[in-house]
């Protein structure tokens, strides 16, 4: 039997597009080099993992087991990578970083300069995504560390708080909150509220600091990006919250908006780091934590 990393690879790829081409694109190489390489796994192990038509593609029941046991190969050839690097000095080479869409476009701009000044032979790759779908690349190995809001539980990551985020209510600058000087959840949980659609994480950690868990949210008007909601607040579409991050990088003033600071100690989003606990680097993460410490 011989059994290849890229193989394994190949074939995970394939798992989650369910789709020659697409798995080919993820992989960067050709669609016949791709189909090779899995059907090499097959004649190795001797078995089908995957049942193809014309239109689709099914895991057979052992692919499906091969798949979860490939991801954990996978992971852990990336943890030995990590660990090789690691004492080949510390933040240096590639080094696979994603931020989620409520973060990326005001905190890394800010920081990045720095970065790149302090440490010169790192070399940052970063990936933008929603949440789920970067825990998925950070448990597979295809990211080492993310950076996001917090807190997220689980056994198989680490995480380092870094600061706290608050939210301040934005309203049309006609709306009768934009004359008061702070307000509590009480004061606007009958207004139409504006969110993020599903998938975005700032949706659920605004409502949940803002004691508004379980708030629908206004039917049919959500955003898919904090300006997109900013725009909409200043069409006179309902309120929003946003995070004071993103209105210091000169959100609101893209708009004519007002904002209302919220009442103290209950209005905030913690932003942190997340890697695998498996990877060995808890030092080198750390010390690339403190670049990010304040905003």
């Amino acid at each position: 039997m011989s059994l290849s990393l890229r193989q394994l690879g190949y074939f995970v790829a394939l798992a989650r597009t369910l789709h020659f081409g697409k798995a080919a694109q993820t992989c960067f190489v050709t669609q016949s080099t791709l189909s090779a390489g899995i059907k090499e796994l097959e004649d190795s192990l001797g078995a089908k993992l995957a049942e193809r038509t014309k239109r689709r593609v099914v895991l057979t029941s052992l692919g499906l087991e091969v798949l979860e046991r490939a991801q954990a190969l996978l992971r852990d050839a990336e943890d030995l990578k990590d660990l090789a690097a690691s004492r080949g000095g510390p933040l240096s080479g590639p080094l696979r970083l994603g931020v989620i869409p409520t973060i990326a476009p005001y905190l890394l701009p800010h920081k990045l300069p720095d970065i790149r000044r302090a440490l010169p032979d790192l070399d940052l790759i970063l990936i933008e995504d929603q949440t789920e779908r970067l825990l998925g690349g950070l448990r597979e190995g295809r990211l080492d560390l993310v950076l996001m809001a917090l807190p997220w539980p689980s056994d198989e990551f680490s995480s380092l708080n870094l600061f706290s985020d608050p939210f301040m209510l934005a309203c049309p600058k006609t709306h009768r909150l934009a004359g008061y000087k702070c307000v509590t959840s009480a004061d606007f949980a009958d207004e139409p509220l504006l969110l993020l659609a599903d998938g975005h994480c700032l949706r659920e950690h605004a409502l949940s600091a803002c004691s508004l868990k379980g708030h629908a949210g206004q039917r049919g008007l959500e955003g898919t990006s904090l300006m997109t909601l900013t725009q909409m607040v200043a069409g006179g579409l309902g309120i929003t919250l946003l995070p004071q991050m993103a209105i210091d990088a000169g959100l609101a003033r893209l708009s004519d908006l007002a904002l209302v600071p919220l009442e103290p100690d209950s209005n905030a989003r913690d932003i942190g780091l997340l890697w695998r606990k498996t990877s060995g680097r808890d030092d080198e993460f750390t010390k690339l934590g403190a670049f990010f410490d304040a905003y």
